[in-house]
């Protein structure tokens, strides 16, 4: 692979303008640059949870995420591209089911917290929340597929269910929410 990026600084968003993959130029606030940095951002918290000592059977599942994630954003960044498939939004719900089916059922909402691990996982579920909000708030302007939405949809169930697995882990309970 030759050299995709020769120069990072290109002066051409000075005006509040980036350029999409089909060449377009959009402002830099509109639901398509928005849903892109979301989904950057949740890439970016996954990249910081990788960091911490997992056992590889959280961290790999994760590095494989982080790359859909990097796709994902491809497609946002070419209206009309789409390279979003069945089988990832499956393989999520493979690793839902084994992660949770090694839990303890719950009896009360969890806070965010616990481990270091676990509290950072917490962390990318609401960035993904948040990235799925942004890909609804597109969908409603720019005609797109459902596998987007579902796959940060799943995502943020597999993230709430991986930071229980990391607490389990570190033999550290759930923070339980109490009611006053």
């Amino acid at each position: 692979m030759g050299y995709r990026l020769s120069a990072i600084t290109t002066r051409t968003g000075d005006d509040g303008s980036t350029g999409l993959g089909d060449g377009t130029r959009v402002a830099k606030d509109s639901a398509r640059v928005q849903a892109m940095g979301d989904v950057d951002e949740l890439n970016s918290c996954l990249g910081v949870l990788l960091a911490e000592q997992l056992p590889e059977s959280i961290s790999t599942p994760l590095l494989r995420v982080q790359n859909v994630l990097f796709d994902l954003g491809s497609e946002l960044a070419v209206p009309g591209y789409s390279v979003m498939k069945p089988e990832q939004v499956a393989y999520l719900d493979e690793q839902i089911a084994g992660f949770n089916a090694n839990l303890p059922p719950l009896k009360e909402f969890i806070l965010p917290g616990g481990s270091r691990g676990a509290s950072l996982a917490h962390v990318a579920r609401s960035v993904c929340r948040r990235a799925e909000r942004a890909i609804v708030a597109l969908h409603h302007q720019s005609a797109m597929g459902q596998l987007p939405q579902q796959y940060l949809n799943r995502l943020s169930d597999l993230l709430f269910i991986l930071a229980r697995t990391i607490n389990r882990a570190n033999n550290v309970p759930d923070t339980l929410w109490k009611r006053d």
